[in-house]
Formats: C-alpha cells, sequence, structure tokens
C-alpha cells in the first residue's frame, strides 16, 4: 500500500447523537491498525468533485470512527448513507498528537473539535477531558470520554449543561495539576488556550482546521503562517505537516 494509495471503507455503524452531527462507524482493519490519534481522513462523496476532511474520533479492532456536524451539501450528502455503503477514504493523514507515557494530560475540545480528542485521550496514562459546548443540544461524547477513564469538565456557553463559561475557565482550575496540553477547537479557543499553556509553562499541541482540496500537500490551499525558534516564519500545510502543531509554532491571527 502506497502512502496516498485510496481505500475502500464499509459503514457498519451510523448514529445521530446531536441536531446534524453524524457518527459514523468505518471498517477496514489494514487502515485501521496503522491511525494514529489526531489524524483525519479524506472522504469522496458521491457526486462531490472534491473530497471532505474529517478528524479520526477512535478506533476499534478493525473500524475506525468519525463524528461530523453537517455544514454544506457534501457532508448533508454523506449523512444519508446506510449501513452496508462503501466509501472510497484516503488515510490516515497528517501528524497527530504526541502523548507521553507517565504525564497528566488535558484534552480540550470546542464544539467539532471534540471528536478528534476521544482516541488521542485514550493514549494518556492520566487524562483530563476539558469539553466546551454552545449549549446542552450541542454536547456530545461525555460518556465516552468518562468511559475512556477521563475526568470529564463540561462548559456550555449559555451555562444549559456543565459550567457556565469557557473551556479556559475550567483548565485554568486544573492547570498545576497537568504535565501539557492537547486541543482540537475554533481559532478564537486555540488561541486562548496556547496563551494560558504559555503563560503556565505547559506544552501544548493545537491541531488546526482549513479548507482543504487534495489533503496531502499539493495544492497549497491549506496554508497557515508559522514560525521557527528563532522566529522565522513560514507557511506550511495543515493537511501534510499538520494538522496538530506545536502552539509557539503558530502565528495567531489578530
Amino acid at each position: 500500500m502506497k502512502k496516498y494509495d485510496s481505500q475502500l471503507f464499509e459503514l457498519v455503524k451510523k448514529r445521530e447523537i446531536a441536531p446534524d452531527i453524524f457518527d459514523f462507524t468505518l471498517k477496514n482493519g489494514e487502515i485501521a491498525k496503522i491511525t494514529m490519534p489526531g489524524q483525519f481522513v479524506h472522504i469522496a462523496i458521491p457526486g462531490m468533485v472534491l473530497r471532505r476532511p474529517i478528524s479520526v474520533c477512535d478506533v476499534e479492532n478493525d473500524c475506525i470512527r468519525i463524528v461530523f456536524r453537517i455544514k454544506g451539501e457534501g457532508t448533508r450528502t454523506l449523512s444519508q448513507a446506510k449501513i452496508g455503503d462503501k466509501f472510497d477514504l484516503l488515510a490516515p493523514l497528517g501528524n497527530g498528537f504526541k502523548v507521553e507515557k507517565g504525564k497528566t494530560y488535558a484534552f480540550v475540545g470546542g464544539g467539532i473539535g471534540v471528536p478528534p480528542m476521544l482516541y488521542s485521550a485514550k493514549q494518556a496514562d492520566r487524562a483530563y477531558a476539558v469539553l466546551g459546548f454552545a449549549n446542552k443540544d450541542a454536547v456530545i461524547l461525555c460518556d465516552d470520554f468518562r468511559a475512556a477513564g477521563c475526568e470529564t469538565i463540561v462548559t456550555t456557553d449559555d451555562g444549559s449543561f456543565g459550567i457556565h463559561g469557557f473551556v479556559t475557565d475550567a483548565l485554568r482550575d486544573i492547570i498545576d495539576k497537568i504535565d501539557g496540553v492537547c486541543a482540537c477547537g475554533p481559532i478564537p479557543m486555540l488561541k486562548a488556550v496556547a496563551e494560558l499553556c504559555r503563560e503556565n509553562g505547559k506544552p501544548c499541541q493545537v491541531s488546526l482546521e482549513e479548507r482543504m482540496g487534495c489533503g496531502i500537500g499539493a495544492c497549497l490551499v491549506c496554508a497557515c503562517k508559522t514560525k521557527s525558534g528563532d522566529g522565522v516564519e513560514e507557511y506550511k500545510h495543515v493537511c501534510k505537516n499538520g494538522p496538530v502543531f506545536n502552539a509557539e509554532e503558530v502565528v495567531w491571527n489578530g
């Protein structure tokens, strides 16, 4: 199997776990066994020209699990798939989170950035899951994180579930108990998490989301500005060099 060969996956389980948010289990044992936390798949959708990138939520036996929100025509078509349907995927793609044994991590997710934190959290010896949502109707995967052994803290913007506030409020309360942070979510959230970690001397890894064309670093659509240790700025590709970067590498806008 070459690095960017496409593979067929069979849809073996499907659930709508929140309004317009779907949980798919896709079977392909060859790919499942080499998929790492924080990586993503690039899925071909019938009738669509471009593939859609979706983060890996979990890996179990010979299956990978993806959780996605309907955002447009492509993901709406995907959500209408039936059990037994087969999909063409480029997978696994990108560089994921590096989780060291013997350390305690906080896995911070915001909205649809929550799913990729599940498989990542399963790699840690000790883990907190800090999950942020707009409201109680958007809350997903809490039971999965608890089942994985995470001390799970949920925040909502409107206070309708869990703590009324942002993930940074909850993270600040546990920052002295952890060795590092892994985060995925909206850019403003990632920027705030990165700043909190910088102030407290905690290493932070962030998973970035950008629009993608090819998924393999050839089309240049998903370029993001980064800086090296000596301050030199350059553009890297989220699909090929990421999606996970050390937070101090990222040049945050605004």
